[in-house]
């Protein structure tokens, strides 16, 4: 007798997994431009340059990141540290560009705080 097998994920989460999949089948990370992913949990982000090409992680960064003493981790503050600083690690390692893969967030809030940080920070994208 076949078991049904219930997915772990939530509706929204389905629904966030299909917008990705409809985001990466478009954005691709090169070494010449990698792909600037980030991951939005409850309590904290990350971001992580990729060159998709070779499948290497050129630079990472988090709230959980021993640099970040950040109260509101996961908040808007968190977010802005966390944008500035992965945008410092690419620029030490001489990649100014890069291609934003919002791994299929709304463009809002933590997200935004992220991206502008990191421009301002000096990447392009």
């Amino acid at each position: 007798m076949a078991t049904k097998i219930r997915s772990v994920t939530s509706p929204k989460q389905q629904v966030r997994f299909k917008r990705k999949a409809r985001i990466r089948a478009k954005v691709n990370g090169t070494m010449e431009r990698p792909r600037l992913s980030v991951f939005r949990s409850n309590t904290n982000i990350y971001a992580q340059i990729i060159d998709d090409v070779t499948g290497v992680t050129l630079a990472a960064a988090s709230t959980l990141d021993e640099a970040a003493k950040i109260k509101s981790k996961g908040g808007i503050e968190g977010a802005k540290f966390v944008g500035s600083l992965v945008a410092k690690r690419a620029l030490a390692k001489n990649l100014a560009s890069v291609v934003f893969d919002r791994s299929g967030y709304i463009y809002h809030g933590r997200l935004k705080a992220l991206a502008e940080a990191a421009r301002e920070a000096g990447l392009k994208f």
